[in-house]
């Protein structure tokens, strides 16, 4: 699988430790293993994506094993809808955790091409240098530098993406596995949050240029006891800040349960 240069679109090929096109842009892998393809220009900050301190604590969150349900809920549907795929795409992969444990179940079977993309530089970072027998790259999923047409497989879980990039970068019957919050999600936390607190969106299972084969919703208890993995879950949830030191205190010391609510779909591009 090749990239897109991100200035101009053509091609890009590899030579030695260099990505080049024909119009001479470059881009070098850094000694992660990864490619930097967001140009400054298309940054929207300094440093766009989750900062260092939200993708540690995500990081040591999830190899905790505590959303290992979730990726093993994904892992089986690319199994069922998509279990010969070559060429696949993790969109907003973040540190790699679904990206590797999806790469090790689909290649106990047939050899695949495993990419991984985020904005995220420090996340990328991390990813690169854990898993070095996939891809990464830092890039936008609003203009992914991927090849069209390219992809067999793809899942997109929490990242928020452009519909036309999707169907660009889809396969004939190319599979797309998507993951976004259920109404109920981490609603106890809300709770103690605001005075009246909203359910998340139920999907309409609907996304432009894809027909959903399947839906379904995922839905468990969080449980969490230790002091250090309640202080990871918190840093990594956009509720974090809106929680006074106090109250974090009283998580750690009596721990903190909630719900998990997983709206998960698969959606096959439309011919």
């Amino acid at each position: 699988m090749s990239y897109l240069c991100p200035l101009c679109g053509l091609p890009l090929t590899l030579a030695e430790r260099t990505w080049g096109c024909p119009r001479q842009h470059k881009f070098d892998i850094a000694k992660e293993g990864y490619v930097n393809l967001l140009p400054v220009q298309k940054k929207n900050s300094k440093d766009p994506g989750d900062n260092k301190q939200m993708m540690f604590a995500r990081r040591e969150f999830l190899n905790a094993g505590y959303y290992q349900g979730l990726s093993d809920g994904v892992n089986q549907l690319a199994l069922e809808y998509a279990g010969r795929a070559q060429q696949v795409l993790d969109i907003g992969c973040g540190e790699g955790y679904y990206s590797h444990r999806l790469y090790h179940i689909l290649a106990q079977d047939h050899p695949c091409h495993f990419q991984g993309l985020d904005i995220s530089k420090s996340a990328i970072k991390y990813a690169a240098k854990r898993y070095p027998e996939l891809e990464f790259c830092v890039a936008s999923a609003y203009e992914m530098p991927i090849a069209s047409h390219s992809i067999d497989l793809a899942i997109r879980i929490y990242a928020p993406s452009k519909n036309e990039e999707l169907q660009r970068v889809m396969g004939n019957d190319g599979i797309l596995i998507t993951v976004s919050p259920g109404p109920m999600h981490h609603f106890a936390l809300k709770q103690q949050i605001y005075a009246e607190p909203r359910l998340h969106p139920k999907s309409d299972a609907s996304i432009a240029g894809f027909e959903c084969l399947h839906q379904e919703r995922l839905m468990s208890q969080l449980e969490l006891k230790d002091s250090e993995h309640i202080a990871h879950f918190l840093e990594m949830t956009p509720y974090a800040w809106k929680f006074t030191a106090e109250q974090k205190q009283r998580f750690a010391l009596e721990g903190l349960c909630c719900e998990l609510d997983f709206q998960i779909e698969v959606h096959r591009i439309s011919k």
